[in-house]
């Protein structure tokens, strides 16, 4: 099972590949809107924000979300870790309901672009 550290840092790479893509990726980390992202194993919420094309983690907190974020996750630990290092496909696990992702339908359709 993932460390919370282990997904913080996930997080992390994940927001400097966003940062250090471009074209079409680029243009959809472009969005300016509050994150979050619920471990459920470890029933954590990382809380932040994507903007600049990068995400922003702000906070950690116990439990589910505290707010509802624009756009929010829900994974395992686990999953997390293995998205951000190309071992799990979004599309499968989203697919398969390993990971939820929920957002407006505009976001949604700028978002599968990092997909």
């Amino acid at each position: 099972m993932a460390t919370i550290e282990e997904c913080r840092t996930a997080l992390e790479k994940l927001s400097d590949s966003m940062a250090d893509s471009d074209g079409d990726v680029r243009a959809a980390a472009a969005l300016d809107r509050s994150v979050s992202c619920h471990i459920t194993d470890l029933d954590v919420t990382f809380v932040g924000r994507l903007t600049g094309g990068r995400v922003d983690v702000r906070d950690t907190v116990p439990g589910p979300p505290p707010d509802k974020a624009q756009i929010r996750l829900a994974m395992a630990g686990d999953d997390l870790v293995a998205l951000v290092a190309g071992e799990l496909n979004f599309a499968a696990a989203w697919g398969s309901g390993r990971v939820r992702l929920e957002a407006g339908l505009r976001d949604l359709f700028r978002l599968r672009k990092l997909l």
